[in-house]
């Protein structure tokens, strides 16, 4: 009797032997190696109700569901992420969520950001998505008045994945398909200012498309009309709107300063308008800008087509990147019967409007 008795118990101390050894095994091979700052105790703990969950955590999502966009905060715990999940239906079990993190060791390591989750993901993909807070889709934000090598320069700390040489190169390339572009050798003027939601990967020429179908976008066939009744195609509308851009501080003196310069183009009188000398001369490497300001006497004697202080008409291209309400000026300019404008002395970024040369003259600042 007492032979059978002991059988019995060393079957047992065998079989928990066993169990004990096996589970974390077990455990390993369907999810993966566990933390090694768990101890023992903690190994077959989390090993064992990995097991019983059986399968939870690899279960697909709702494949009918849509995605969803989950933001985890700095320092969120792990406790709030996991209900927040749940109440959301991202997840079944906040405990079997929990206990594949802590057994995983990824809860210490949870990045803050934004995540776009896909109803497919199981709760083991979703472990392993917030390790990694880089976003999908970057915003990428051009601001109006920007030339193209500003918005090159941009790229850099933008998150995506394109170089400045890359942009300038596609941005300087003819792109088909847009007959505002027909001839151009440029698509200066036409990189629409916007923010734009992007995909991490876009192609520099993905990236030049993209901003110029934004333009084709908002240019309504009102504003085609506008454009024409002024004597102008598109492509010198957003010339002249390139240089309105860069002249009008407040934008509710756009269509004054479109006037002026439509009245000196049907009398022949060259437009003498600084921004396109700053074009013409380029980056400034003392001021650190594309802008140069002020001027000098030299720099308004630049031999260039851009310069407009020497060559009459529009410069061959545009100088930035206007704005829609830039490009609507020259559409719906005030009726005026102005020919110069100056700045206001106040420094107020206003300017003040002269019919002659004698009254311009006249609005020039004393001392």
């Amino acid at each position: 009797m007492r032979r059978f008795l002991l059988f019995f118990i060393i079957i047992g101390l065998f079989g928990i032997t066993f169990i004990v050894i096996a589970v974390p095994l077990i455990a390993q091979y369907i999810y993966g190696p566990p933390s090694p700052n768990l101890s023992t105790i903690q190994l077959y703990q989390y090993s064992a109700k990995l097991l019983w969950f059986d399968g939870i955590l690899t279960q697909p999502g709702d494949p009918s569901a849509v995605d969803i966009t989950f933001r985890i905060d700095i320092g969120e715990s792990v406790t709030s992420i996991a209900s927040r999940l749940r109440d959301a239906g991202i997840i079944s079990n906040i405990d079997a969520f929990n206990t594949y993190l802590v057994y995983s060791g990824l809860d210490m390591s949870i990045q803050a950001g934004e995540y776009n989750l896909k109803p497919v993901m199981s709760m083991i993909d979703i472990a392993q998505k917030f390790q990694d807070s880089t976003p999908t889709r970057i915003k990428f934000v051009v601001l109006p008045g920007w030339r193209k090598e500003e918005i090159a320069a941009g790229l850099s700390t933008s998150g995506l994945t394109i170089s400045d040489v890359e942009f300038l190169t596609a941005a300087n390339t003819w792109l088909p398909g847009f007959d505002f572009l027909s001839g151009a050798t440029t698509t200066e003027g036409f990189l629409f200012p916007d923010v734009y939601i992007l995909p991490r990967g876009i192609s520099a020429d993905q990236l030049i498309n993209e901003m110029v179908r934004n333009f084709a976008l908002h240019l309504t066939l009102d504003i085609r009309d506008g454009i024409a009744s002024q004597q102008l195609d598109v492509y010198d509308a957003v010339t002249l709107a390139s240089i309105i851009q860069r002249e009008a501080i407040h934008p509710e003196e756009q269509p004054i300063i479109a006037s002026v310069f439509l009245n000196r183009l049907k009398t022949g009188m060259r437009l003498e308008t600084d921004p396109t000398v700053q074009y013409a001369i380029g980056y400034n490497t003392a001021q650190q800008t594309w802008w140069k300001n002020p001027l000098t006497v030299n720099d308004l004697a630049l031999d260039s087509p851009f310069n407009t202080y020497l060559y009459s008409g529009l410069p061959p291209a545009p100088i930035d990147n206007p704005s829609l309400e830039a490009l609507k000026a020259v559409a719906y300019p005030a009726q005026t019967p102005y020919y110069y404008f100056r700045a206001r002395c106040d420094g107020s970024g206003y300017h003040v409007f002269a019919e002659t040369l004698e009254q311009h003259i006249q609005n020039g600042c004393q001392g």
